[in-house]
């Protein structure tokens, strides 16, 4: 192995360096590879997963459990309404007490400060599934995804619209560690935070990637390599709902905005969809759409994170 991830958590991608996202992308592609003709890889056999959910999910829950099944190790599915966190247990005493029954925790939580305080009490390696700040395995499948399609990462075009949510940081961090260019459009207020923009234009000028942020989602899609959405109303947003419509409006990934792509461009989406929100349907279902590819790859890449750490 070029690099050792044994033992570490991940809160974010801006934990990884260059060479150890691309230890995890060659690995993935080795355990697909392995999954497609059928050969078993019991790297975890005997090893236990802790998988805490605060917010519901289909693809996190699934890739997770199938993904510890197939490397030979069990998943431990806890519901907010199954741990003593709800009953006014902190962080830190859970993690402690998980730390002695697991080999890992994997957390899908509404705060990022949980993942930290996770992190910090835990003696077994920590995960983050998704949090208001980051949401770094799917970060990691994007990265593969994008990898799979185009035969690389670095130097290509990726725009990303919509809101400047936990998804747009994963992928600030992951593309200009990997040396893509990016640039995200949102509108005035719905912008990534300052300090994931501000670390990922330093990661950026180390790897040959810019980054820039703008209004204007003509100017972002123009001879874009990979075009990504996401929600425009995240899960504890509902109240905005309204607003965000009427405001997003203009950012919508549909046919007359994507005149401007790349020829051979790839369309992304982290799923769940609102179709007719974000992505109409001849995008989300047209030849450059790789979402199903994108959710399926989840599974994958997850899968070597959990054995490079475990």
């Amino acid at each position: 192995m070029a690099v050792n991830l044994k033992g570490r958590s991940l809160a974010s991608l801006y934990d990884l360096t260059r060479e150890e996202l691309e230890q995890i992308l060659k690995t993935s592609e080795l355990l697909k590879l392995e999954n497609s003709r059928g050969q078993e890889h019991p790297l975890l056999k005997g090893k236990t997963l802790a998988m805490i959910f605060e917010k519901a999910s289909t693809r996190t829950r699934v890739s997770f459990e199938v993904g510890m099944w197939q490397l030979g190790g069990y998943a431990l599915y806890l519901s907010a309404g199954d741990l003593q966190l709800g009953r006014g247990e902190t962080v830190a005493d859970t993690a402690r007490v998980l730390s002695g029954y697991v080999n890992g925790i994997m957390a899908r939580v509404f705060a990022h400060q949980t993942i930290l305080d996770l992190v910090r009490f835990s003696r077994v390696p920590v995960i983050n599934g998704l949090s208001d700040y980051s949401h770094p395995c799917q970060g990691l499948a994007d990265l593969f995804t994008i990898y799979e399609k185009k035969g690389r990462v670095s130097g290509l075009n990726v725009a990303y619209v919509g809101d400047g949510n936990n998804v747009s940081h994963s992928l600030l961090y992951g593309c200009s560690k990997m040396g893509a260019h990016i640039v995200i459009a949102s509108p005035k207020g719905y912008e990534p935070k300052e300090e994931v923009i501000s670390r990922a234009v330093e990661e950026g000028r180390k790897n040959g990637s810019t980054v820039k942020v703008t209004q204007d989602p003509h100017e972002a899609v123009r001879g874009a390599d990979v075009v990504y959405t996401d929600v425009w109303t995240s899960m504890g947003q509902e109240k905005e709902k309204e607003q965000r419509l009427r405001l997003f409006q203009p950012f919508q990934i549909n046919p007359k905005l994507l005149r401007g792509a790349g020829e051979d461009y790839v369309f992304m989406h982290c799923l769940p969809a609102h179709r007719g929100e974000e992505v109409t349907d001849e995008v989300a279902d047209s030849k450059n759409s790789v979402i199903f590819q994108q959710a399926e790859n989840r599974m994958h890449t997850q899968k070597a994170l959990l054995a490079l750490t475990l």
